[in-house]
């Protein structure tokens, strides 16, 4: 499945990527940065974020999430969000 339009990096490059970095480095933190550096990509739009970051959750070779991953979201928190549509884009 295609999780990034804008770069066509699919599910199985992202855990890939983490299998070779965990296999690299036990210790190491992974984050959607160091994923698309190992692949050779840069993010664009920051709409596959949501995605990739699900993506992350699922591999079991990711072991230690970082906080950005373990953390709930505000929604799930009660906590009201700050007005953004959920179509929201980094720019």
């Amino acid at each position: 499945m295609i999780v990034c339009h804008c770069t066509q990096i699919s599910d199985h490059e992202i855990v890939a990527a983490i299998k070779w970095m965990r296999a690299a480095d036990p210790e190491t933190i992974i984050t959607p940065g160091k994923i698309y550096h190992a692949l050779g990509k840069r993010a664009d739009c920051g709409g596959c974020m949501p995605l990739f970051l699900d993506t992350m959750r699922h591999c079991a070779s990711l072991e230690v999430a970082p906080p950005i991953l373990r953390a709930k979201t505000d929604r799930q928190k009660g906590i009201p969000d700050e007005g953004r549509r959920k179509g929201h884009r980094i720019s």
